[in-house]
């Protein structure tokens, strides 16, 4: 059963899922500077946890918050950043099919 369960995580997977992000993100620390954070470990690690980045204020009260990066937290924000952090500096879109979050936050617990 277990074996069934990692093989179907395994195909939810895709690492294309964070081609749109690779602009601005990147998913190991040897990437270089982006325009955003590096999103390397980013799943548990507080909101606006990357210390080589200049956060929105926003962010920065998050932060202060106590709050931490979960796949939870991560789906609601991937499925509409404003609405979590109104005043944010991150510019796209939501993304509002499950189907994509939900691999786009298996590379991000992944790291790739």
């Amino acid at each position: 059963m277990l074996a069934i369960a990692g093989s179907a995580q395994a195909q939810d997977c895709a690492p294309q899922a964070f081609a749109p992000c690779q602009a601005c993100h990147a998913l190991t620390p040897d990437a270089g500077t982006r325009p955003g954070p590096q999103l390397a470990g980013v799943v548990g690690r507080p909101v606006a946890g990357d210390p080589g980045f200049d956060y929105s204020p926003a962010l920065r009260t998050a932060r202060d918050r106590g709050d931490v990066w979960t796949r939870d937290r991560l789906d609601t924000f991937l499925s509409d950043p404003e609405a979590m952090y109104p005043g944010l500096w991150m510019g796209s879109p939501p993304i509002r099919d499950a189907n994509l979050r939900s691999a786009l936050l298996c590379v991000l617990e992944r790291g790739r």
